[in-house]
């Protein structure tokens, strides 16, 4: 998905989020994300803004790390938007820019992580208001669904292996991750391969997987954020289930 559509995109899931957090009420609670209110979210989502900013604009992670939040809440908010989008303008997709994700070491990787982290608040803003979910572009949620298993999964089972080894269900995995789970989101398909410390994905599907989850691009992607999300699932539910736990153990 290229850099110019994701930007198309995060300005129109960011309108989106005003227009639901403007007419909801901040104490409403946020169905999606137990124990946050609609304020928590907008403060959540102000403060991601602004540290992905900041990032960019100086090279490092700002520590301590103590945003300035004082202000109505939605100018506040308007201006940490606006201030990344400019530092996006500012900036070729391909230029330098520090990341948590090594392979990626570009402003390119926060276009496409801010993109994906709006859609997916955007979506707890309008249910938090009690506003009927706008739906998610199929491009734009295939597109998600890779990064959650490419950028999340992969990367963060390699980090971090030792919770991997720990993780409820990790039995399942053999130890060479010879056995598979198939995601497919639409007309992509992904291949996950557990290990007990590592995750291999592929893209394109195998024959006779452990589980199958498939679905809309849209179901999918929320299913993977912990967003409900139609889902079917095909072949032994456990592993469904198992591939659940690795992705709620890397998107929190």
């Amino acid at each position: 998905m290229n850099n110019n559509r994701l930007l198309e995109r995060l300005a129109a899931d960011y309108s989106l989020l005003r227009k639901a957090a403007a007419a909801g009420d901040p104490a409403a609670p946020v169905p999606s994300c137990p124990g946050w209110s609609a304020a928590d979210l907008l403060t959540h989502i102000t403060a991601v803004y602004m540290h992905k900013t900041v990032t960019m604009r100086t090279g490092s992670y700002p520590d301590p790390w103590d945003p300035d939040l004082s202000g109505e809440p939605l100018a506040v908010l308007d201006a940490a938007y606006g201030a990344l989008t400019a530092e996006f303008a500012a900036r070729p997709a391909d230029s330098p820019a520090l990341t948590w994700y090594e392979p990626d070491q570009s402003v390119g990787f926060w276009i496409r992580r801010m993109a994906h982290e709006s859609v997916v608040h955007r979506v707890d803003a309008e249910l938090a208001a009690g506003m009927p979910v706008t739906p998610i572009p199929a491009d734009l949620a295939a597109d998600g669904v890779d990064e959650v298993l490419t950028v999340f999964l992969a990367y963060e089972a390699a980090q971090s292996p030792e919770e991997f080894a720990a993780m409820e269900g990790g039995h399942l995995a053999g130890p060479e991750g010879e056995e598979a789970i198939v995601v497919r989101a639409g007309e992509r398909e992904w291949t996950v391969r557990p290990a007990p410390t590592s995750v291999r994905i592929s893209e394109g599907g195998v024959e006779a997987p452990r589980a199958l989850v498939a679905g809309e691009p849209a179901e999918v992607l929320l299913w993977m954020w912990g967003r409900g999300g139609g889902v079917e699932v095909v072949g032994d539910p456990a592993w469904a289930a198992y591939l659940r736990r690795m992705l709620v153990l890397v998107t929190q």
